[in-house]
């Protein structure tokens, strides 16, 4: 696992330094993904060139843990509440504050909105910080946490993200947290119906467990995401169900 947090890190050099630019800024949800991201920023860039943005959308229950991952990591952030702009956007369309997708994944854009703009205000690189088991089943918003300027996680594991994260020296109550988006109560796995394991095992060792099925419909019905969407991820070379089956 060391080996790959290295390859990973001197990738995210790497890309850095072949596009010029020297920081990069990355939404802060307090959870696995966005503070391994931040890790692996912080290993290869250096904190002072790392920057977050907190989102919480009114109150977030558990935005402490954002702020334990920016203390920890000594980077640099900023705090924009999306909740206002969320209703003010909901409002505009008729019925949308009744639909419940609706709400999440306008907040999901707006977030990464609020990313873009501070990167470009500052002539920063965005991170995305999606990680393979995401994307495969399309849990991530299209045009929201889908996209970004480099991918570090795009093409690993959460069980592979969590050693990164144990092996960059992050606190155990972050790497493994039980992954919720913040922007509505079920956690991940509650509305994907698997958990992440399962879908791990599928991914690095193709075994078809109890929810095969339901894993393909959701493949299947957003597979278009990742065809329409190809952000620079980091590879590691490893074996990959969906890649190696369908070429994606």
């Amino acid at each position: 696992m060391k080996e790959l947090t290295q390859q990973v890190v001197n990738w995210t050099k790497e890309t850095f330094d072949k596009l010029g630019k020297t920081d990069m800024v990355l939404g802060i949800s307090g959870g696995k993904d966005s503070s391994v991201v931040a890790a692996i920023g912080v290993a290869a860039l250096g904190k002072e060139h790392v920057h977050g943005v907190l989102l919480p959308c009114g109150i977030q229950k558990d935005i402490s843990c954002s702020y334990k991952l920016v203390d920890h990591l000594g980077i640099d952030y900023d705090v924009q509440d999306i909740e206002t702009l969320v209703k003010e956007s909901l409002a505009l369309v008729p019925g949308a504050d009744k639909s419940y997708d609706a709400k999440t994944n306008v907040g999901a854009r707006i977030r990464t909105n609020q990313i873009m703009v501070t990167a470009q205000t500052h002539g920063w690189l965005m991170a995305n910080t999606c990680q393979r088991n995401e994307d495969v089943v399309g849990y991530a918003t299209l045009w929201g946490d889908s996209v970004g300027s480099f991918s570090p996680l795009g093409m690993l594991t959460v069980s592979e993200v969590i050693e990164i994260g144990d092996d960059l020296g992050l606190p155990y109550e972050l790497t493994h947290k039980t992954p919720i988006d913040g922007l509505q109560p079920l956690t991940d796995e509650e509305k994907l119906g698997f958990t992440y394991k399962e879908l791990s095992d599928l991914i690095r060792f193709g075994i078809k467990g109890e929810h095969y099925d339901l894993i393909m419909q959701k493949f299947n019905a957003n597979r278009f995401k990742l065809e329409l969407i190809r952000l620079p991820k980091f590879d590691p070379h490893l074996p990959d169900y969906f890649k190696d089956n369908f070429g994606i």
